[in-house]
């Protein structure tokens, strides 16, 4: 059979390791991110649908002709437990991509998030069932089925690279995609940022944290300071 680019599904070629991805879990979403040199991100239209808490997980990757769900079906068809579905929709907010049967249904699949780069509706029912879900917007026209699309494809969202496998964070400050190649490196490195972070806030409790920085960081870059 002749695989069309734009409309097919592939395989995933590999996934992080659970183990790694269990880790991530633990981290705030701004730490990795800086870990990261802060140059990745899916901007802040993607916002928190449910109503708390974080997510971790694999990806499995969508990329759906806007306003039409009919890869993202095929998707939650083949997702297995820890997977995040994310969908490339374009952006768009004219019809919503999924809603609370489908909602329903991925979490029985083991789903435990969704980042959507499009709109959802049934917003009451993702909020009392609380699966972690980011979405550009909220309508109740629903979508088309008639694809293309394309399942397992590499896909990115505000510039944000996902490919098939790698980790996929979130908290209330956004969504954030690690690489697999790295993962480790940024991990750890995260790990170690977030115990500075721990001491600091110590520091702060006691009365004892250093802020000489921030004129040093005044001085160097030529501020005058008329308040010495």
């Amino acid at each position: 059979m002749t695989m069309t680019t734009g409309f097919r599904i592939l395989k995933r070629d590999r996934v992080a390791a659970p183990e790694i991805v269990a880790e991530f879990a633990k981290l705030p979403v701004a730490n990795v991110s800086d870990s990261m040199s802060r140059m990745t991100a899916a901007g802040s239209r993607l916002r928190p649908m449910h109503t708390s808490g974080g997510m971790a997980g694999v990806a499995l990757t969508v990329k759906a002709r806007p306003g039409d769900n009919l890869m993202l079906h095929a998707a939650i068809d083949r997702a297995v437990p820890g997977d995040v579905i994310v969908v490339d929709a374009g952006g768009a907010l004219d019809n919503a991509l999924m809603g609370e049967l489908m909602l329903a249904y991925a979490i029985k699949k083991g789903v435990v998030g969704f980042v959507i780069d499009g709109a959802i509706r049934d917003l009451d029912n993702f909020r009392e069932t609380n699966l972690p879900t980011w979405a550009a917007g909220v309508t109740h026209r629903g979508p088309y089925k008639d694809g293309p699309g394309e399942v397992n494809v590499p896909i990115a969202i505000d510039g944000m690279v996902f490919h098939p496998g790698d980790i996929v964070i979130g908290d209330s400050d956004g969504v954030l995609c690690v690489p697999i190649d790295g993962a480790e490196t940024i991990l750890e490195a995260t790990q170690d940022k977030s115990a500075k972070e721990i001491k600091q806030m110590a520091d702060i409790e006691a009365g004892t944290n250093d802020r000489t920085w921030v004129d040093r960081a005044l001085k160097e870059r030529g501020c005058a300071l008329l308040d010495d």
